[in-house]
C-alpha cells in the first residue's frame, strides 16, 4: 500500500509541474471506435491515434477478458483543461503508443453517464482530496479504481501511467488491495443511515446553523468568501427565502449583493445575455467561459424570484437577457434545450483560445463604439478593475448602478438605457464575425426540466407568455420523447434518437418541472405525470432500508457501487429535489407514503447539514416547510386562470397552489367548485378558512413568516 500511495503521490507531483509545449499534433486521420458515438464530447476525440473505446458491456467485458487496466478518461465538452489535456497528450502518437500499448483506453462523456463519473470521482476525491475534470482514472480489469487524477502534463502523464502498469505487471497483489480498500471507501461515502430521530425536524437549530454559515460570505462582492467562486444559486435562493420568512434584513442585504454583483460581474455576458459557469476571482470577473444550460435555468429562476421580493429592474433585466439567449443559442426546432457553448473558440490564428469571442481590447471597442466609448468605458471599467491578462483585452464588469452613471454624466437613465441597448446590438453584430464557441447540442432531460421550471418562474413574475409557450413546448417533447408509458424516462436525446436509462436527477427534476407547469395552467395531466414518475422511482430507485433513492434504477447493470448522491451542489441533490416533490405531492394527493418518505429522508441528513449547511441548502428549504407554516392554496371558478395569476406573481414560498376552472375531481378541489363564482381557498394541513373571491383578501391570510 505505502508503495502504491507513494506512486500516487509522485505522479501527481509531477502533474503539477510548469507547463511544457505540447507535441504537434499529426495530421494523418485516426479514427477509433468514438466515431459512432452522438454525444460532441466523444465525438472530439474520435480522431485521437488514442484507441478510445466508449463505456459499454462490450468494453468492459474485453478488459475481463484480456486482463488489462482500464484507462478511464471522463470529461465534457466545454471543459476547456479536458481540450488541454487532449491537445497536449491525446492528440500526441508517443503518448497514444503508451496508452494503446497497456491499456483498454475508455472515453466517457460525464454528462451522458453522471453515473459512471460519480463513481470515479469520488475515488478519485478519497484518493487526493480533491477531483475535477478532465478526470483520469486508471481501474482493474473489473472496474475498481486504484489511482486517478485531473489534469496532468505530457510527460507527467506518460510516467504516471506506464508506473502504475510495471506495478500491475510486477506486484498485481497490492493493486488488488488497494481497489478493495478503495471501494470499501467509495461505498462508505453515500451511506446513509436511517435516522430514528423523531423530533430531529422540530427541534433543528436552523438559527444558529445559519449563523456558522454566514461567517464565509463575502461582505464586498456577495456569495462565498473564496476562488474560483461557483454561483450556487440553490444556496441564494434559500438564503432567500430564510431573509424573507424572518425578516432578517442583513441577510437580504447579503442575497441582494450577491444578485447585484454577479450580473454586474464578467461572469455575465452583458452583451447576449446569460451566465458562465463560474468566476476564476473574488469580484465575479473573469469566468471559466462555458455556459451550462443548468446553470443559466437556475439563475433564471433564481432572478426571477428576486424580482417578486424586490422588485428590481435589473434582475428582469437578467432574466429577460437569459431568455433571448436560450431561445436564439440553446434551443432546437424541437423546443429542446442544448446542453452547454464550450469556453474555447477558434481565434485569429486557427487555434482554440478560452473566451477569445467573449473578450475586448480597448482598441476594438473605441472603434466599434465612436463617441459613446468614453461613457461605455467608465460603465463597464474598461479600465486596471476590468482588465484581463490576455493580451491586453478586457472582461466586461460593472461597479455602478445605472443612477450613479446617470448622474456622473448628467444624462437621463432613459437616454442610459438607450445607449446600452445600441452597444449590446453593436457588439453582437461585431462578435457575431468571429468564430462562435462550439455547441453540446444533446438534449439532457434534467437540465431541460430545469430549464421548464427556470421558465415558469420567469412567467409568474412577468406574465410574458412567449416563457410559458417555451415551457409548453419543450415539456410536451419530454413527454413524447423520453418518457414512456409506465414513467420511464430516457437521460439523453440527440438526432431524433433517445438513449440511456433515465437517472434519479431526470426523475426528481422532471417531477419538479411538471408540479411547477401545472401551477401556472391548471393542466392535471403535468401533475398525473409527475406522480406517475413518483411512483415509478419509488419502485426502482428506493432503498427500502434507508428510505434514501439511489442515483440508478434497479434495471441498470452494476458499477463499482450503487451511489446515492444527497449532497447539494451546482444543482441540488436529485434526493433532495425528490423528496421535496414528495413533500409537494403528498398534499395534492391522497397519498400519505408520500410524506412518510419524504420525512424520512429529511431526518437522515439533517445532522450532517449542521456541519456544513451550504452543502444542504435544499435540504434546508424542505425543512422550511415544516419549521413554518405550509399552505394549500385553492382556486376554483371560472375566472381561475385570472385569479392564478395574479397569486403566482406573489412571492410565496411556503404553498403549493391548485385550480380549474370547472369541477374537478382531484383531492384538492373536490367539491370546491361552485357555479358563477370563483372561490379562494386557503388551507393548513386540509384545514381551510372561509373561501373568498379576493386576490388581496386571500393574500391577508397567507403568513410567510409564520
Amino acid at each position: 500500500m505505502r508503495i502504491l500511495l507513494s506512486i500516487v503521490t509522485a505522479c501527481l507531483a509531477l502533474a503539477s509541474c510548469k507547463q511544457e509545449k505540447s507535441t504537434p499534433v499529426e495530421t494523418h486521420p485516426y479514427t477509433n471506435a468514438l466515431v459512432s458515438e452522438t454525444s460532441p464530447y466523444l465525438l472530439q476525440h474520435a480522431h485521437n491515434p488514442v484507441n478510445w473505446n466508449p463505456w459499454n458491456e462490450e468494453v468492459l467485458a474485453q478488459a475481463k477478458e484480456e486482463k488489462k487496466l482500464m484507462l478511464i478518461s471522463i470529461g465534457y465538452a466545454a471543459c476547456h483543461w479536458c481540450h488541454v489535456m487532449e491537445k497536449e497528450s491525446f492528440e500526441d502518437s508517443t503518448v497514444a503508443a503508451v496508452m494503446n500499448k497497456n491499456f483498454i483506453n475508455i472515453k466517457v462523456d460525464r454528462e451522458e453517464r453522471p453515473d459512471v463519473d460519480q463513481v470515479y470521482i469520488n475515488a478519485v476525491q478519497l484518493m487526493t482530496g480533491s477531483a475535477g475534470w478532465p478526470l483520469n482514472v486508471i481501474a482493474l480489469p473489473d472496474g475498481r479504481p486504484v489511482w486517478g487524477g485531473t489534469y496532468f502534463q505530457k510527460e507527467a502523464w506518460i510516467q504516471s501511467i506506464e508506473q502504475i502498469q510495471e506495478l500491475y505487471k510486477r506486484e498485481p497483489n497490492k493493486l488488488e488491495e488497494y481497489a478493495t480498500k478503495l471501494q470499501e471507501g467509495i461505498i462508505s461515502m453515500d451511506l446513509i443511515q436511517i435516522n430514528d430521530d423523531n423530533d430531529v425536524i422540530k427541534n433543528f437549530e436552523t438559527s444558529s446553523v445559519l449563523e456558522t454559515w454566514k461567517e464565509s460570505f463575502d461582505p464586498e462582492y456577495g456569495g462565498p468568501k473564496r476562488a474560483p467562486k461557483f454561483m450556487m444559486p440553490n444556496n441564494t435562493a434559500y438564503l432567500m427565502r430564510r431573509a424573507v420568512q424572518t425578516n432578517d434584513t442583513d441577510l437580504l442585504k447579503h442575497v441582494t449583493l450577491t444578485l447585484d454583483k454577479m450580473a454586474y460581474g464578467g461572469l455575465y455576458d452583458a452583451i447576449g445575455g446569460g451566465f458562465a459557469r463560474y468566476s476564476v476571482d473574488m469580484k465575479w470577473h473573469v469566468p471559466h467561459f462555458e455556459k451550462m444550460l443548468y446553470d443559466n435555468a437556475q439563475l433564471v429562476s433564481l432572478y426571477s424570484d428576486a424580482y417578486l421580493v424586490t422588485g428590481k429592474q435589473l434582475y428582469k433585466d437578467v432574466v429577460t437577457e437569459t431568455l433571448t439567449y436560450i431561445a436564439q443559442e440553446m434551443t432546437n426546432a424541437e423546443g429542446a434545450f442544448y446542453s452547454s457553448l464550450d469556453a474555447d473558440s477558434t481565434n485569429e490564428s486557427g487555434a482554440l483560445e478560452e473566451g477569445a469571442y467573449y473578450t475586448f481590447t480597448a482598441e476594438e471597442l473605441e472603434k466599434e463604439l465612436g463617441d459613446t466609448y468614453p461613457l461605455f468605458k467608465a460603465y463597464y471599467n474598461v479600465n486596471d478593475f476590468g482588465y484581463w491578462e490576455e493580451e491586453n483585452r478586457y472582461v466586461l464588469i460593472r461597479t455602478e448602478t445605472d443612477e450613479a452613471i446617470s448622474k456622473q454624466f448628467n444624462i437621463s437613465e432613459e437616454e442610459l438605457l438607450q445607449h446600452k441597448k445600441n452597444w449590446r446590438t453593436s457588439l453582437q453584430h461585431y462578435r457575431d464575425q468571429r468564430n462562435k464557441p462550439r455547441l453540446d447540442d444533446k438534449t439532457l432531460t434534467s437540465w431541460n426540466a430545469l430549464m421548464i421550471k427556470g421558465y415558469v418562474d420567469a412567467y409568474k413574475a412577468f406574465q410574458d407568455d412567449s416563457f410559458l409557450t417555451a415551457a409548453l413546448k419543450n415539456a410536451e417533447f419530454l413527454a413524447t420523447q423520453q418518457l414512456n408509458a409506465e414513467g420511464k424516462l430516457y437521460h439523453t436525446y440527440k438526432d431524433g434518437q433517445s438513449s440511456i436509462n433515465g437517472y434519479l436527477e431526470d426523475y426528481a427534476a422532471l417531477i419538479e418541472a411538471y408540479i411547477a407547469l401545472y401551477e401556472v395552467t391548471m393542466d392535471e395531466k403535468w401533475l398525473e405525470h409527475g406522480q406517475m414518475m413518483a411512483n415509478y422511482t419509488i419502485a426502482h430507485f428506493l432503498n427500502s432500508e434507508s428510505k434514501m433513492f439511489y442515483f440508478t434504477s434497479d434495471e441498470d447493470a452494476e458499477l463499482v457501487t450503487r451511489t446515492v448522491e444527497y449532497r447539494d451542489n451546482v444543482i441540488p441533490a436529485s434526493n433532495s429535489i425528490m423528496a421535496k416533490n414528495l413533500y409537494k405531492l403528498s398534499h395534492y394527493f391522497e397519498a400519505p407514503t408520500y410524506g412518510e418518505i419524504s420525512s424520512q429522508m429529511l431526518k437522515n441528513v439533517l445532522p450532517e447539514a449542521t456541519k456544513y449547511p451550504s452543502g444542504f441548502s435544499n435540504w434546508l428549504d424542505l425543512l422550511a416547510n415544516h419549521q413554518f407554516k405550509f399552505y394549500e392554496i385553492v382556486v376554483s371558478g371560472e375566472q381561475a386562470t385570472e385569479k392564478l395569476q395574479g397569486i403566482n406573481a406573489k412571492y410565496i414560498p411556503n404553498a403549493i397552489v391548485a385550480g380549474a376552472t370547472k369541477e374537478s375531481q382531484s383531492y384538492l378541489l373536490k367539491g370546491r367548485h361552485q357555479e358563477n363564482k370563483t372561490l379562494i381557498y386557503v388551507c393548513v394541513n386540509n384545514a381551510c378558512r372561509l373561501p373568498v373571491s379576493n386576490i388581496d383578501d386571500a393574500m391577508r391570510t397567507i403568513k410567510i413568516s409564520e
